[in-house]
């Protein structure tokens, strides 16, 4: 992949976006605070691509951070991704949000398992265990939502140690599963740095064909949906079928 590419991350707190020939970004920003998203995640992207003196017709293709999180930071991410990609014309691949933040812990310890747990309210976190290679990523537990209980039960493979926002916040348990302090947000690379650094790697990203129906991996629905059908005993009907 000799062309810079631009990666997008917004599956939690932290919005995020790098832009450089992968693995290595050249420029990059965040921000912390969901609610900040929505308004800075444009301004991010053109102040990262001015860095380099680019325009999204420029770039080889967009990176996306693939959840689960956040369902309206996932939305406002997905958003400015498939909006720039249809704009100029680019390729568009997505990657894990969850593999970014565990490769941001991964990186000084080699070919070892690493957990991530984003925090997904209500005692839950998202979750996943992967091993980096240098050439691919192996998937050891898909992301899922559980406890983290239920998570360090169901892992055949225990990690060397615990990252993301859900680490920091269930610390004890973290730390009982893997032996390891958790590894808190604030001490990881940006997502968007690791999204890059991921690129090109097998196992790691999946292209999205159709800009227009193409979605994140939410982890579950959003609490307006869970209500909804909730109350109406059935699933929210999708807008975009057609009906009969």
């Amino acid at each position: 992949m000799s062309g810079v590419w631009l990666a997008i991350d917004t599956a939690t707190d932290i919005a995020s976006v790098a832009a450089g020939r992968a693995p290595a970004p050249e420029a990059g920003a965040h921000v912390q605070g969901a609610r900040r998203h929505a308004a800075e995640i444009i301004r991010l992207v053109d102040f990262t691509l001015g860095r380099l003196g680019l325009a999204p017709r420029d770039l080889e293709g967009i990176v996306v951070g693939d959840g689960p999180g956040s369902f309206t930071g996932l939305r406002i991410g997905w958003a400015a991704a498939k909006g720039l990609a249809q704009e100029a014309g680019l390729d568009l691949v997505a990657i894990p949000s969850l593999m970014a933040a565990a490769a941001g812990a991964a990186v000084k310890l080699g070919q070892a398992p690493v957990a991530a747990w984003f925090d997904a309210l209500r005692g839950q976190v998202y979750a996943a265990v992967y091993v980096f290679h240098a050439d691919r990523v192996e998937t050891v537990l898909a992301p899922a939502v559980m406890t983290p209980d239920e998570f360090a039960d169901l892992a055949t493979l225990r990690p060397q140690v615990v990252a993301g926002d859900g680490a920091a916040r269930y610390a004890d348990a973290a730390r009982r599963w893997s032996g390891a302090p958790p590894v808190a947000p604030d001490a990881l690379a940006p997502a968007a740095t690791m999204l890059l650094s991921l690129l090109g790697r097998e196992g790691t990203a999946r292209a999205i064909d159709d800009l227009t129906t193409a979605e994140p991996v939410y982890g579950r629905p959003a609490e307006a949906q869970a209500r909804w059908e909730a109350r109406h005993g059935r699933s929210l009907p999708d807008p975009t079928r057609p009906s009969r």
